[in-house]
């Protein structure tokens, strides 16, 4: 009897190890595969991250990468064409983004203007390369205010200043360009902003300033305030001028050397 149970107890022991033997480590492969989904993560994800980024970027084969943006409206605007400062420009879009403006540009190296700022000034900014954020004060407030400083302050050829009753809560206008977004937090205003602040192929004078004139041409601490804009059928080519000037009231850009019209002096050459 004894023999018997030794015996049978000697031919499972085998058995019982053979099936410890074969369990599969379910543990440490699911560790490994987490290792390796979390490495695909943070390798994979920034380059995701910069393949977008390069989407935006101008280049030779890819020109204007914004007009892959959704909801942009693009429009080809002469340049060179101004008026003097105690003139308006009766423009066809709001804000506009491009025509005649005045011959002295609003200082656009990453200024926040508290307050509204005259419109042709700002548009002279557009045709040196810069990018502005027009914005509803009455909508646009805290956090998001905040937020769209930011994107501005400090910043090459970056303008913001509010847009008193603008129809949308955030307008960018670059020259030829403009989109309407309603939050600070669109990825679209980051895509806007790369693919148009000094693009070179969308803006007609490459290389020209965005720094403060100063006092008698455009002072930036006290800039010549907010007009609203006078409809076409006030144009009388003396007080209001149309968008499109033609041959009519054009003078030398004081950013290439030349002066404005109706200077005291000439404007700071480049």
């Amino acid at each position: 009897m004894a023999s018997g149970k030794t015996s049978n107890k000697s031919k499972r022991a085998p058995a019982v190890k053979a099936v410890n033997q074969r369990q599969i480590p379910w543990l440490m492969i699911g560790a490994i595969v987490l290792v390796i989904a979390l490495a695909a993560v943070f390798i994979g994800y920034p380059l995701v991250q910069r393949a977008e980024a390069r989407k935006w970027i101008p280049s030779d084969d890819n020109k204007d990468p914004s007009l892959a943006i959704s909801g942009i409206v693009s429009q080809q605007y002469g340049g060179g064409q101004h008026i003097q400062p105690n003139q308006q420009v009766a423009y066809t879009k709001t804000p506009p983004f491009g025509g005649a403006h005045d011959g002295y540009w609003a200082a656009c190296n990453g200024v926040v203007y508290p307050n509204p700022v005259r419109t042709e000034n700002l548009v002279h900014s557009l045709e040196h390369g810069a990018v502005w954020i027009a914005y509803n004060p009455d909508q646009v407030t805290g956090a998001d205010l905040d937020t769209l400083k930011a994107k501005v302050d400090g910043q090459p050829a970056s303008v913001m200043s509010p847009w008193p009753g603008l129809a949308t809560p955030i307008s960018l206008q670059s020259w030829g360009h403009q989109l309407a977004v309603q939050s600070a937090d669109d990825e679209r205003i980051d895509q806007f902003i790369r693919s148009l602040r000094l693009n070179r192929f969308t803006y007609p004078e490459v290389g020209a300033s965005c720094d403060a004139l100063g006092p008698g041409y455009f002072d930036q601490d006290n800039p010549p305030p907010f007009k609203a804009i006078p409809p076409e059928s006030a144009v009388d080519n003396q007080t209001v001028f149309p968008e499109n000037l033609g041959s009519q009231g054009v003078a030398q850009d004081p950013a290439a050397g030349g002066s404005a019209p109706a200077a005291p002096a000439p404007a700071p050459g480049q």
